[in-house]
């Protein structure tokens, strides 16, 4: 949490000036699915009625974050990657792109996008002193503002291999926002020999009905609380790739890709209802 406000003081809320804390923030609700304490009663009462849908939602988060930290460390030090743009990068907590990536190379450059104006405040806090790396206040919804953005243009050289992450994001693009014509025109701007990484709110249909059922009663609650989340299906998830080759083992849940002996994800009701993969834009 940044010095220059605290969610609680002297037993009442407060915020930044013009954050509306009664409106709860998809950022918030993950940050508090991730044990954070930068959320407001607004967001914890959407968290809690997610909770009852799907009991085990923390051990997704969790599962989201390890599934960042793998491939980020891959990108880094296996593919040679040294810049990354988080699109929808969230609330700082342990374990952020630009610290694993600078463990590999201190030079690795990295770009945080947010359009909640608080994950701003915490950012510039959090990179006070740190000239490799920034946070910018941008929508996915316009993507050539985002890749055209005078301050990510002084930091990523389009030039060279980008690792663009988009963990969590597009599945609060709703349908007819074109969250797949946002992908291509996010992957257009990318040069050869580029990464996209890709987590996704899963419907898995007839594969397991239980789990489509527990998908469909928590995309409900999310668009009635939060006018977001949609639980997509395989193929549509697929396609935000586009013709990216997908690296082994492709698109699976989570905690598939590539585990690590330091994940804790455990499985439960919402372990196939977060899908992810990485693809390499081909030369």
């Amino acid at each position: 949490m940044s010095e220059e406000w605290s969610p609680a003081e002297g037993g009442q809320e407060r915020a930044p000036a013009g954050i509306d804390i009664a409106r709860p923030s998809v950022a918030r609700v993950y940050d508090f699915m991730l044990g954070g304490k930068d959320n407001f009663a607004s967001d914890r009462k959407v968290a809690e009625m997610a909770l009852q849908i799907a009991p085990d939602a923390p051990q997704a988060a969790r599962a989201n974050r390890e599934f960042l930290r793998r491939v980020v460390r891959h990108l880094a030090a296996e593919a040679g990657v040294r810049q990354f743009v988080d699109i929808g990068s969230g609330l700082p907590t342990r374990g952020n792109v630009h610290e694993i990536a600078q463990e590999v190379d201190p030079a690795a450059r990295v770009v945080y996008v947010d359009n909640d104006p608080i994950v701003l405040v915490h950012g510039r806090a959090l990179l006070a002193r740190n000239d490799t790396t920034m946070v910018i206040q941008a929508d996915i919804r316009q993507p050539e503002e985002i890749t055209g953005h005078p301050d990510l243009r002084r930091l990523i050289d389009f030039s060279q291999p980008v690792g663009l992450l988009l963990f969590g994001i597009l599945h609060h693009l709703n349908d007819d926002e074109a969250p797949e014509s946002i992908a291509a025109r996010l992957r257009d701007a990318l040069p050869a020999g580029s990464f996209v990484a890709i987590s996704h709110f899963h419907n898995p249909g007839a594969a397991h009905p239980e789990v489509a059922e527990q998908a469909a009663a928590a995309e409900k609650l999310f668009n009635e609380n939060l006018g977001t989340g949609r639980w997509r299906t395989r193929d549509e998830i697929l396609a935000y790739f586009g013709d990216f080759e997908l690296l082994d083992p492709g698109l699976v849940p989570l905690p598939e890709w590539r585990p690590g002996p330091g994940d804790q994800a455990a499985q439960g009701i919402t372990y196939h209802t977060f899908a992810g993969g990485v693809a390499r834009k081909p030369d």
